[in-house]
């Protein structure tokens, strides 16, 4: 059954907004996975606050001319059967939890991206999902920031300890 043209024009809307709010949108080829594995997709997404939109390239060709940061995007990589991932919380989220799936999903392969008005290609998106996630990045950082408290912590204890040992020593002594 074919899409009414005000349907469509609420799908473009619709396009439009998640554009213009998403930090980074991600594409890639679903063609081949069965329904339960969009599915599962699609939750493991949600729980990373994702969209995931499956529409027609031609609609996201228009909804793309009607943002001014995409309006010179390139759209030569949207072509076959394409999802849209699009993620207004984190930049590298889509591109890491599409290629987490890809993983164990083959028929799905990244394609390309959008993001700050830049087009990202096959590459870019793959880098960006090799990328640690901002939890890993905190972690990291901590770690950074807390190493040399616990080697003055230690130093600053074994002088204590140094001491502790010659003062028991003494007293055994008399």
């Amino acid at each position: 059954m074919a899409i009414t043209k005000d349907k469509k024009n609420e799908l473009v809307a619709e396009l439009a907004s998640l554009f213009s709010t998403a930090k980074t949108t991600v594409t890639a080829k679903y063609t081949g996975l069965s329904v339960q594995d969009m599915q599962e997709l699609r939750k493991v997404a949600r729980e990373n606050g994702i969209v995931i939109k499956v529409v027609k390239n031609r609609l996201v060709r228009v909804a793309l001319s009607q943002n001014d940061n995409y309006k010179d995007a390139d759209t030569a990589l949207l072509t076959d059967q394409l999802l849209y991932a699009f993620s207004d919380i984190d930049e590298v989220a889509p591109a890491q939890v599409l290629a987490k799936f890809a993983k164990t999903h083959a028929d799905l392969k990244l394609v390309s991206g959008f993001s700050d008005g830049n087009t990202l290609d096959t590459n870019a998106v793959t880098q960006l999902a090799n990328l640690p996630t901002k939890d890993q990045l905190r972690g990291q950082f901590v770690g950074v920031l807390s190493a040399p408290l616990g080697q003055f912590m230690s130093v600053a204890s074994g002088t204590q300890r140094g001491f502790a040992q010659v003062l028991a020593q003494k007293a055994e002594q008399g």
